[in-house]
């Protein structure tokens, strides 16, 4: 089977549609957040089922809670994996402008978040690197190391000097 198109996310649905999908078995294929920017791939889910995945060029990436098939009362859904992350949380504009500063200097992906968010807190979130963890630690900015499914995959920083 070949999944052209996302049919939608159960995560987004809306009222009338949540419940069309509620009593449906969710087979799922467990992607690592690396392979959600990739358009084309062969994915196994989680019943041995191999699926093709060929989206059209421009289609965005995949995301956790993504529909990719619903046949009978069963739907194919991408599940991603936690990523290891450091959630930096520093204490002032200033404190933050050093912080992202340094880690640019490092090419590094980071994502922020408000407190609104389910951090409940003003915060940086970029891909473990142990590295990064020493300079935190060295200067003394709060932080933590957790296992977090990203909203968004982290993508290389392309780059030239």
């Amino acid at each position: 089977m070949i999944i052209e198109k996302v049919l939608g996310n159960v995560h987004e649905l809306p009222g009338g549609a949540a419940e069309t999908y509620a009593g449906l078995h969710q087979e799922k294929v467990v992607l690592p957040s690396a392979q959600l920017v990739k358009r084309i791939q062969r994915v196994t889910t989680d019943h041995g089922k191999e699926l093709g995945i060929r989206l059209a060029a421009g289609s965005g990436d995949l995301r956790d809670g993504d529909i990719l098939h619903v046949a009978g009362s069963n739907m194919i859904v991408v599940s991603v994996l936690p990523t290891d992350v450091l959630v930096v949380a520093p204490r002032t504009i200033s404190e933050m402008g050093v912080v992202a500063h340094s880690l640019g200097n490092r090419h590094l992906q980071a994502q922020f978040f408000d407190a609104t968010s389910e951090y409940g807190a003003e915060v940086m979130v970029c891909q473990y690197d142990h590295t990064v963890e020493d300079y935190l630690k060295h200067a003394g900015v709060p932080y933590g190391r957790q296992e977090r499914v990203m909203p968004v995959p982290f993508r290389h920083a392309e780059h030239s000097h």
